[in-house]
């Protein structure tokens, strides 16, 4: 699994993916200019092969608990999808896109 940050999101972004880098070191984090989630500024994406990705947006410190949720079920996945997202609390509803595999 890789997680993506947009590091031109904010004037902070290229501090927030190092913050991310360091909230989950087993990821492989890569900061990446604009995933085209401007107008929900922090933007975080997922990815990993054969598996559906997500783009969530308007993303901050205090999601990372229930980012940490999300790549738990998105790694016990098969596919990436997941019948019940309410595991995710807000997260569910800063979803910007979930893009087929």
């Amino acid at each position: 699994m890789k997680m993506f940050v947009c590091n031109i999101c904010t004037a902070d972004s290229a501090a927030f993916v190092e913050r991310v880098r360091g909230a989950f070191p087993l990821l492989n984090v890569e900061g990446i200019d604009c995933m085209s989630g401007c107008a929900r500024a922090q933007t975080v994406a997922f990815r990993a092969a054969g598996k559906t990705a997500y783009l969530f947006g308007d993303i901050t410190e205090a999601d990372f608990e229930a980012l940490e949720t999300f790549c738990g079920l998105y790694a016990d996945s098969d596919d990436g999808k997941f019948r019940d997202a309410r595991a995710l609390g807000d997260l569910r509803h800063k979803a910007i896109a979930r893009i087929p595999a």
